[in-house]
């Protein structure tokens, strides 16, 4: 960032602010008209990764333009500090993200934004208020049919963080090297016609000791917020939307946007369903060529 950007920024702030300069905030992709939205009373998204290559910010860019809500909760890891830090990436899609969720905000939309491990530089601002949002450490939500959740992004209950930080800095080496690997995999099914998948969220799924490591991080999660006297907690930081529940208390993970590309969204009955947007897509997709199928054939 530039020496008149970065003047003055808090310590936390400093090695980021000096990578280079975030361009100004506009829109480059134009918002749709806010009637064909879909509405819900709560969205809460996480793991977004922006400033990375693997953040499907194009995809997330779908999803806010098709979807709104009375509130948003921003799970942790929206921007991806680590990797700015080492790498300054920020095209316009990126951009896009930022200057829609604060066009909410602007239109009256709460947004409450907690940060996780990767934008932890965010942290000691908690409590504070920046273009309509608020930052918070953890929050609680009341759903429409009386349930009380705890929200937070998750990383305190994962032991590599807790114990082994510099094993978490490998892994998240590793996992971008995944996540590139995942893009020209892509790249080919594009070609082909054929809808997004997840290389890594397959091979997740595969690994015996990740859906290990899985299942007991989401049992650790709800255990610890039933101590809290709620009725459930919504977190995400470890990439793997779901909706479970454990001895009564009910586990919800908002997914991502570099794997799964998932929201998780509370309808006005409170009743709570997980999105999965390439899925949302592909259907959207399908409606469209038959919709064009019928018109050519009544012309």
């Amino acid at each position: 960032m530039s020496d008149r950007l970065g003047k003055g920024l808090p310590a936390e702030l400093t090695d980021l602010a000096s990578v280079a300069s975030f361009p100004p905030i506009r829109s480059a992709i134009p918002e749709p008209d806010e009637g064909k939205r879909r509405r819900y009373r709560t969205i809460w998204i996480s793991d977004v990764h922006l400033g990375t290559k693997g953040c499907n910010a194009e995809m997330l860019i779908d999803f806010l333009d098709s979807t709104d809500s009375e509130t948003m909760y921003l799970v942790g890891d929206i921007i991806d500090g680590w990797r700015l830090k080492k790498k300054f990436y920020w095209p316009a899609e990126h951009n896009d993200v930022v200057w829609r969720i604060l066009k909410r905000a602007k239109r009256g939309t709460r947004i409450v934004y907690i940060p996780g491990n990767h934008d932890e530089m965010l942290r000691p601002f908690s409590g504070m208020n920046f273009g309509g949002v608020e930052i918070r450490r953890a929050a609680f939500h009341d759903t429409a049919d009386g349930r009380r959740l705890m929200v937070l992004h998750g990383d305190e209950f994962d032991t590599i963080m807790l114990a082994h930080r510099w094993l978490a800095f490998v892994g998240d080496a590793l996992y971008h090297v995944m996540m590139a690997l995942n893009r020209h995999v892509n790249g080919v099914r594009r070609m082909l016609g054929l809808p997004y998948w997840s290389l890594s969220k397959m091979a997740k799924h595969k690994v015996k000791n990740a859906v290990e490591f899985i299942s007991k991080y989401e049992e650790v999660v709800a255990r610890a917020a039933g101590e809290h006297g709620v009725d459930g907690v919504v977190c995400g930081h470890i990439h793997t939307a779901e909706i479970r529940e454990f001895d009564g208390i009910e586990y919800y993970n908002d997914g991502d946007w570099v794997e799964g590309c998932n929201a998780l969204v509370e309808h006005f009955d409170g009743r709570m369903e997980l999105l999965h947007w390439p899925e949302e897509m592909a259907r959207r997709a399908r409606q469209d060529a038959a919709t064009m199928d019928t018109a050519k054939a009544a012309a």
